[in-house]
């Protein structure tokens, strides 16, 4: 090449140019399939991507002598970025973009692209190093929602130390979208991060309204609107909010944008064998037998109310609070307010997650309900013919139709088993633990 006057430059800094805008359409293209392609074409968006990706690595292959002039380290940047556009880790991406970041500190966007190809290598501790790297260059969403994502996902030895990390991500999260509230993949981080703080910090609904809001705003940006693992995610928030109809919707549509991807798969059959399970338990009186019911129903008694009886109970405030009780089949939807129910427990509902403790409960008049008993303690629950009380139920007549199957039934909610009444007596606290959960996150 010729060394003399401007002309090598141009060249060389002509072919930076053109390589650069190759890799942002291939970015586009990816980020952007679900605009040009069918939902039904999910199942070729990875094989379409490394088309295209093979194209872009051939115009590099050829310009790689021409840009040698040119900035060496922009080169390294752009072609480790473009290998870096597949899911599956990269050799040839990590050494391109550990040299553009040797022959310039000064990249931020080459640091956070190192950062995601060790995250996929699973080199956790080193892809925090360079997302924190490189937001002491400049403060920027990516390492922002990445250090999100990545701060949740230590080890914590303790529950202090848990509790640190997820207000860590939480607060990286929050700062992620302050910085650009379009961003959609930003916002769907934060509801990721408002979801690990009800799990793992405190189960406060209105941290989950936070959630679902977090999700809403993801949705309106086309990007964040493809991922998969949003879909799934909210799934997860909806099925606990026991909105099975939209949680279910959302595996189904998480499972449409990555075909190949079999959790929400699983997730769908689970929650539809769940409520399948419940239909048919609850209209059969947990399927038992006509003397054995017989013989149960005659054994409720209002003694059994513990606590509970006599019209009022005192509360752990010293407050006295009126409580009538009442038959399981003039509930209202909502909050039953100075009411509480008594039943007997005629069969418990297998749950895969094992969370909520899903049982069927039969009053002296044979209504039967499902009651959904969140944060009980691992190997810890009630059995068939166990009296329990429930006082100011929350209830939800679920009403739907999904995929053929119909389901109908009467539900009660209770956060957590200490207020109620087991064989006449209040359960000890150690009945009561965390919620286990499955948020799915990048490169898990």
């Amino acid at each position: 090449m010729d060394s003399s006057g401007d002309k090598p430059q141009e060249s060389s800094q002509d072919v930076i140019n053109l390589l650069q805008e190759k890799v942002i359409s291939l970015y586009l293209y990816r980020d952007h399939y679900f605009e040009t392609h069918k939902i039904e074409d999910a199942i070729h968006k990875n094989g379409d991507v490394e088309k295209k990706l093979a194209e872009i690595v051939r115009v590099f292959d050829e310009g790689e002598k021409r840009a040698l002039g040119g900035d060496r380290a922009k080169f390294c940047f752009l072609k480790g970025r473009a290998l870096n556009v597949v899911p599956k880790f990269s050799k040839e991406a990590e050494s391109l973009l550990s040299k553009a970041v040797k022959l310039d500190p000064k990249c931020v966007e080459a640091w956070n692209e190192l950062g995601e190809c060790f995250w996929k290598n699973n080199e956790l501790k080193k892809a925090m190093n360079c997302f924190e790297g490189a937001l002491k260059e400049r403060k920027n969403k990516i390492s922002l929602r990445n250090l999100s994502m990545l701060a949740r996902q230590e080890t914590s030895n303790s529950r202090e130390n848990l509790i640190n990390n997820i207000e860590k991500g939480l607060n990286y999260a929050k700062e992620a979208v302050q910085l650009d509230p379009q961003d959609g993949l930003s916002w769907a981080v934060l509801g990721n991060a408002h979801l690990s703080s009800f799990f793992g910090i405190q189960q406060n609904p209105k941290t989950l309204k936070q959630c679902l809001s977090a999700y809403s705003q993801a949705e309106k940006d086309i990007v964040a609107k493809s991922t998969p693992d949003l879909h799934y995610n909210k799934g997860i928030t909806l099925k606990y909010e026991e909105e099975f109809k939209l949680a279910l919707e959302s595996f189904n549509k998480a499972a449409l944008y990555d075909p190949t991807w079999d959790q929400p798969k699983i997730k769908e059959k689970q929650l539809v064998r769940y409520l399948n399970e419940i239909s048919d338990l609850v209209t059969t009186n947990g399927k038992m037998k006509a003397k054995r019911l017989q013989q149960i129903l005659q054994s409720i008694d209002s003694k059994q109310l513990g606590p509970y009886g006599g019209g009022s109970y005192t509360s752990s405030t010293n407050q006295t609070v009126k409580l009538d009780e009442i038959s399981l089949g003039i509930l209202k939807p909502g909050l039953n307010e100075e009411k509480v129910i008594l039943g007997k427990v005629v069969c418990t509902v297998q749950n895969e997650d094992s969370v909520p403790f899903t049982l069927c409960l039969v009053d002296k008049l044979g209504t039967c309900v499902v009651v959904t008993v969140f944060n009980l303690a691992d190997g810890k629950g009630v059995i068939i013919g166990n009296s329990v009380a429930i006082p100011e139920p929350y209830v939800s007549d679920v009403n739907f139709t999904y995929k053929d199957n119909e389901y109908k039934f009467r539900l009660i909610r209770v956060e957590t088993p200490l207020v109620m009444v087991v064989n006449g007596k209040k359960v000890n606290r150690d009945l009561q633990a965390g919620v286990q959960m499955s948020i799915f996150n990048k490169y898990d």
